[in-house]
């Protein structure tokens, strides 16, 4: 059977044996905004658990909005014309608005990107920054959290008039889902709050995981974290699986939040009878498979499908290669991920990115993984912990020899933007 997996930007067709194949994992049929523009506008006028948004800018001198980078497929040049015009309605000047870039502690973002996400328009009119979370000059430090995490928060927004976030609902494999708390925290906060929020006393636990929110230590820390920051409006959007819009939720960010999050959650779960042998997989195509980086997400996504022991499969671009410096340097620090694992769990041991790496390594301890990807060689790859291969087709030759005539396989598509899980699957 031929299946269209997102690979980059144009996609990649792979033939898998019918025999074997056991379930092909995709979101549930969902019908487009037939208008996005109405619908969106609808939103921001009758906001949940807040006032319009004009009426919360009425009277403010500036306004901070704090958009995704480059890796989120959010339709910012959208939504944020029309949370403009509302601005704009409200009397807050063009020259007074700032649209912040939640990098959290990616890179900058570049020209092109910007204009990318924003539109030349957007782009030319308004002051657009990115955070960086290394600048202490940037930065604000609000004090403690109650589970001793010290919250350092970009002076932009903390000291704006009128704070609003606009992003993506997706699942996401360490918080559960993305969107609404998670621009904030970790998207422009200081490498000090992020390093504590992302260490191992959260991400080991079993619930820090994709589509769960009740018990994760991740979503209910940087939720606390957010709400010490404040923000007066969230914008937030769930899209389908060729990226067009479903439902918009605005206004207050926990209410918000909440409803973007459980319509997020029906659409994209799928459920396989039982587990497979292989997971094919993708990391959702660009932006989100540019780095291996990155490409940890399509890798996590198939766990709840794999068998223990069992092959995946992942298909990505890497058309930026590995990722920072410092994940780079964690693999040519460790010879094996459980040395990795065993650095960790020293307090004072800290590598930038150690917490992509921490995610790797719950993969790996269940499953192979084989990467076909053009961005990386097979020797950089081996490298990296995993095996490669030039196609999927010979991946699955790979896979098959290893696990026999049997071997059943499970196909993911979009990777990460699926909520893979069993039928017999309790959160």
């Amino acid at each position: 059977m031929q299946i269209q997996l997102e690979y980059g930007r144009i996609g990649l067709s792979v033939d898998i044996p019918d025999d074997r194949l056991s379930a092909t994992l995709s979101y549930k049929d969902a019908v487009p905004l037939e208008s996005p523009v109405n619908e969106l506008r609808e939103v921001l006028r009758e906001p949940l658990g807040t006032l319009p948004l004009r009426h919360v800018a009425s009277g403010c001198e500036n306004a901070c909005i704090v958009i995704c980078d480059i890796t989120r497929p959010v339709p910012n040049q959208l939504i944020l014309e029309q949370a403009l015009a509302e601005l704009s309605a409200a009397g807050v000047p063009e020259e007074s608005i700032t649209i912040l870039i939640a990098t959290g502690l990616h890179r900058a973002s570049t020209q092109s990107e910007i204009v990318e996400m924003l539109g030349e328009d957007i782009a030319d009119t308004y002051n657009v920054i990115s955070h960086d979370g290394h600048d202490e000059t940037q930065l604000v430090f609000l004090g403690m959290s109650p589970r001793q995490v010290p919250i350092w928060v970009n002076k932009h927004f903390i000291e704006s008039d009128v704070k609003i976030t606009v992003g993506l609902i997706e699942p996401h494999f360490m918080a559960g889902f993305s969107g609404g708390r998670k621009l904030i925290c970790p998207g422009i906060c200081g490498v000090e709050t992020i390093r504590e929020w992302h260490s191992p006393r959260f991400l080991e636990h079993p619930n820090a995981r994709s589509g769960v929110l009740k018990g994760n230590p991740v979503h209910e820390e940087n939720s606390w974290i957010a709400e010490r920051i404040g923000c007066d409006f969230i914008i937030n959007v769930v899209i389908d699986d060729q990226r067009r819009p479903l439902k918009f939720v605005a206004g207050d960010m926990k209410e918000a939040f909440y409803e973007g999050a459980a319509f997020c959650k029906d659409v994209v779960t799928a459920i396989a009878d039982e587990p497979a042998d292989i997971v094919v997989t993708s990391s959702a195509g660009y932006p989100l498979d540019i780095t291996f980086y990155q490409s940890v997400k399509g890798m996590s996504a198939a766990l709840p499908v794999i068998k223990q022991g069992g092959t995946i499969i992942l298909a990505a671009s890497m058309s930026e290669g590995i990722g920072s410096e410092p994940f780079q340097q964690l693999f040519q620090d460790h010879d094996d991920i459980e040395s990795f694992m065993r650095a960790i769990h020293d307090p004072e041991y800290f590598v930038m990115d150690q917490w992509q790496m921490e995610k790797l390594a719950e993969v790996l301890r269940k499953a192979n993984v084989i990467v076909v990807t053009d961005g990386l060689k097979p020797e950089v790859l081996s490298g990296l912990y995993v095996e490669s291969a030039e196609s999927v087709e010979a991946a699955i030759e790979q896979a098959v020899k290893r696990h026999g005539d049997d071997a059943t396989i499970a196909v993911i598509p979009k990777g990460p933007y699926v909520l893979a899980g069993l039928g017999s699957s309790e959160e």
